[in-house]
Parts: structure tokens; sequence; C-alpha cells
């Protein structure tokens, strides 16, 4: 058995954790939890879920916040397709994803009688407009109606529902209402007239789905070309219907249908009727078990489907126009990039050409230089691009930090030299080992070291310092990545973590600091700007140790670089 939490308020809003019957799920902050949110309210070890065999179960673990499901605080409780869950500032709605029995397409369920005879023969005895400019419609002062109208509004916010499954829902609940026994939800296909069905309901359980339920043509035409909701008199009085093939033979009695109207375009009709023997203790067989009061309540239930519909379509239309988009902005970006570091290549190997022509080693080492940085601006790309494309666990190992951002350091170090900057690393003493995943961290501050080489390339004295630390107090691994560049201007921050935002021009590719922010928080972690302008620029990255989470949002790093006032070319130590 599986399901989905989909995590719709909160940090991590739009992130889906799909979980099975298999695994016992703890949800925290800390990098071990199987579900990690970056929220500052929940606790390391917030909650976890687990299943009994029949259910899922969410159980509080001790959390300093509580956990709280369907707006009550709870210690241990079942979980329910739809169930609301709050852990700290995070809203999540757990998704159960049982797989439906088999089932009859709707479309398959119904069956159109052409029923049409002339006008005055019909039996049509109340007739309801809907304006579509006002939207006026008089409601039913009806116990019912409210009650059906307000359950209605309840499904139409509840966010588990496809579109079908919302209309079949309130199909269900509009027969218990109207105390109906059949009815279905007809949509009109946007490029002809025909119309298909989205639900079919009855409340007879006993009647299989495969027995097609007959909806009157004539009367759903009349919705459909005059807008408006049609009440039907006693069917079996009603000549309109021949016996040879009206819907009388199947037992009709009485029939509601109302058109389901959106803002502007009628999008279907909602039909409902009764069978010819009414099962309602204290009603007589020869009295109307729907009213004028029923009729106008199916125009309002039917005017919320039609909004709900049209809402949806809307949503999936600009889902999709985003998605394009979103491709374009990329394959544009992706492609800018690729050109500048191809023209690269071009010209180291229009270098190497002439030196083999020439037999000049000296300028085929130069163009196989020019070469070598490019096909090394390809791989960080590359490398950017599949750690940014998809959320993925930190293959923790027992790190030695001094080690690893001692082979970051080396790794810039030539770059360092080319471009006139001095590198200079210095590791923390007494930093114990730590959980993380070298390869992911090794990545995150390469990127950032190279920024920073970035930053200061133009300035005479240009200087990078790499720091290791530990805050012993908050358990917190702590690396400084500083430079006495220009700074970074405090309305320009946020933006420098949107991908493909690069205020290096050519140079850049714009995912390198999203790449290394995505990391640090799958550790748990974060990174912190430090400076402003004139007085250079400090990226701190913190991270748990283990599982410890971070105590408050500054730890400490002893020795951290000062920068002075003015862009000064020297960088020192306290």
């Amino acid at each position: 058995m599986k399901a989905t939490l989909l995590v719709i308020n909160g940090p991590n809003r739009g992130n889906r954790f799909d979980i099975s019957s298999q695994d016992e799920v703890i949800i925290g902050r800390s990098v071990g939890s199987r579900i990690r949110l970056d929220d500052s309210e929940v606790s390391r070890q917030h909650a976890k879920i687990s299943y009994n065999g029949t259910d899922f179960l969410i159980a509080d673990l001790r959390s300093a916040n509580g956990t709280w499901l369907n707006g009550v605080q709870i210690s241990e409780r079942r979980l329910r397709n739809g169930d609301s869950v709050r852990i700290g500032a995070t809203q999540i709605t757990f998704q159960s994803a049982i797989m439906p029995p088999a089932t009859v397409a709707a479309e398959q369920q119904i069956r159109f009688v052409d029923d049409a005879q002339p006008e005055g023969h019909s039996g049509i005895v109340q007739k309801v407009r809907l304006d579509p400019v006002t939207n006026n419609i008089a409601w039913a002062d009806q116990k019912y109606g409210f009650e059906l109208l307000y359950q209605v509004a309840e499904e139409l916010v509840t966010p588990v529902h496809t579109l079908e499954s919302l209309m079949q829902k309130i199909l269900e609940l509009t027969l218990v209402a109207m105390r109906a026994d059949r009815g279905c939800v007809l949509l009109r296909d946007p490029v002809g007239s025909d119309l298909t069905a989205i639900a079919v309901c009855r409340r007879d359980s006993s009647v299989g789905k495969e027995q097609q339920m007959p909806v009157s043509r004539s009367i759903t035409d009349y919705v459909l070309r005059h807008g408006q909701a049609v009440r039907t008199s006693d069917a079996m009085l009603d000549d309109r219907f021949d016996a040879g093939q009206s819907i009388v033979s199947s037992g009709i009695r009485e029939a509601l249908c109302a058109p389901m109207r959106g803002k502007g375009d009628l999008l279907g009709v909602f039909y409902v009727d009764t069978t010819s023997e009414p099962g309602v203790p204290g009603i007589s067989s020869n009295e109307p078990r729907m009213t004028d009061e029923h009729l106008r309540t199916l125009l309002a239930v039917a005017r919320q489907s039609a909004l709900a519909i049209e809402s949806q379509q809307f949503q999936e239309a600009l889902l999709k126009a985003e998605r394009f988009a979103a491709m374009g902005q990329t394959i544009t970006v992706l492609s800018h990039h690729i050109k500048n570091i191809l023209q690269g290549v071009r010209g180291g190997s229009y270098l190497i050409r002439m030196g083999l022509d020439q037999l000049n080693n000296e300028m085929i080492r130069q163009g196989w230089g020019i070469v070598e940085r490019n096909q090394t601006r390809i791989y960080d790309l590359v490398m950017d691009m599949l750690s940014f494309s998809k959320d993925r666990v930190p293959s923790l190992q027992e790190t030695d930090i001094n080690r690893l951002i001692g082979e970051v350091s080396e790794l810039a170090a030539a770059r360092a030299r080319e471009c006139g900057v001095r590198l200079e690393f210095r590791p923390g003493e007494s930093i114990p080992m730590t959980q993380c995943d070298p390869e992911g961290i090794h990545r995150a501050v390469l990127n950032l070291v190279s920024n920073a080489i970035d930053a200061v390339e133009s300035l005479e004295n240009g200087a990078v310092v790499v720091q290791t630390g530990f805050d012993a107090a908050a358990d917190t691994m702590l690396i400084a990545v500083s430079d006495n560049g220009p700074g970074i201007p405090e309305d320009q921050r946020a933006s420098i973590f949107n991908v493909f935002e690069s205020s290096k021009g050519a140079r850049g590719t714009g995912i390198g600091l999203p790449v290394s922010r995505k990391i640090l928080r799958e550790h748990g972690g974060r990174i912190r700007i430090e400076g402003g302008p004139g007085e250079g620029t400090r990226f701190v990255l913190s991270w748990p140790r283990g599982s410890a989470p971070i105590a408050g949002e500054h730890g400490t790093l002893d020795g951290l670089t000062q920068f002075p006032r003015g862009g000064s070319s020297v960088i020192s130590s306290r």
C-alpha cells in the first residue's frame, strides 16, 4: 500500500513525498529524517508515520510544537485520505494511493433516449433561468438545500479530488439530499455538441454499473439550447415519452435537469431522476418527490460544479503554459552558455591547429590549456544541472572536513594563480569528524570558491580565504568562503540564489549558487551571506555535525575573516 504527503504550505511547499507500508517514516529537520523539512519550528525528529496492516498512522515524537491533525493536536491517530497535518509552520495533505476497484467508464453507463415530441406535449412543468450576468438564483428556503450547498462547498476545496471523483462525490450528495434515485453529470464536447458522462450514480447499490441509465435527449437538448433548468411531470402520464422507445419503459417517474454554466460557456448538464417506485415512507406514489425548490437547488449545485470545472481547466492550462515557458527559458539559457563554452573550445582548437602546422609546441600548449579550461566548464555545468534536477538523499559518510576542504582549495589554486588571486586555506583546530555527503559538500564549496575568485579577479590584490570551524554549543559544522571584492548589496542577496540569474555575464551559468544552497538544505543546513558594498563578501555554510539540529540562526567560527571598510585588498584574521 502506498500514500503521498503533499506539502501545501511552508518552506517546502510543492514537495511531494511518497511513502509505502514497508517503511517507517520519520519527519523532522535532521539530515537523517526520511522526510526532512526546512522549517525552523519543526523538531529534529518531529513525527513518525507507520502502517499497522490496515491504515497509516501518524504519531508525535514529543516534538516541541506538537503535531496537529485537521486542527486538533494529537499524540497518535489514523490517517484518512485528504487529512491535513500541521507540523511546525508546514501544512501537509495526506493522500492515500489505494487503487479503486475496476469500474465501468461513466460514458458506458448511460444511454440517450430520442423521445422528442411536439412542443405542446412536453412534460416540462417548471423552468428556471440562470442569469449569466448577475448569477441571481432563487435559493431554496429549505434545510436540505443549505446543507447540500454547504457539503458541496466543502468538497470543492478538498485538495485530493480529481475532476471525475469531485463530480462523483457532488452527485452522491445531491441524490441523498434530493431523495432522487439516479443521476449523472454530462459534459459537452468543446468542439461539437455531444455530451459525455463523467459521473454516474445510483442510490440502489444492487443495480450493476453495467446496466445503462436512460437519459432523455430531448430534455438535455432543451436545457443546452435554452440554458434553463427544467423539471418534468410524472413521466408515466407524459404522452411525449413513447412506450416503444421512451424512458417510461425504464421506470422514470420525475426528472430534473440543470445547465452547468461557468463564467461564460455552458459546459454541460446536471441530471437527476426518480423511478416509478418512490420507496420513501410517507410519500404516496402519486405525490411528486421533487419540487421547484429542488430544481433551484440543483441549479445552484450545477453552477458551483461548472465553476469548479472551469477553475481546474484554468489551472491545468496555466500549469501547461508555465511548463512550456520554463522549458523555453531553460533551453535559451543553456544554449547561450553552451555557445560561449564552444566558442572557447573553437578558439583553443584553432591555436592547436596553428601550432601543429607551424610545429610550435608553445602555441599547442596554449591552445590545449584553453580547451582544457572549457572542458572543465562543460563538466561543471552538467554536474550542476544533475545536482539541481532532482531531490536526493545525501550519501552520508564519516568525513574529515579539513581534508575535504583542503582538496577543494588545491583544486581551485591553479585557477586562482592564473587570475592573479591569492587563495588561502585556514583549517580550524580540533575539528571533529562529521556525517556528510563529501561529494556534495565538495561541489557546494567549490562553487562558492570559484565565484569568490571571479569577484576579485579584476582587483590588484584580490584575495580569497577558505576557513573551517566547529560550533560545539550547537554541534554544527562551519565553513566560510571570504573575499575582499566589492560585496553584494542587501537588495540583491535573495536573487543570487535564483536559477539562471548570474551577475558574471557570459562567464556564469546562474546555477552554481542555487546548487550549493540545495546541497546544504539536503544536509539540514543553510548558507548565510555577510558583508556589504565595500566590505567584501563572506558565505558561511553550516549544517548539523551528525543528526543534531542547528541551534539558532548563527554559529561561531573561530578566527573568522574580518573585512576592512572600503574593499581593501588586505584580508586579516582576528
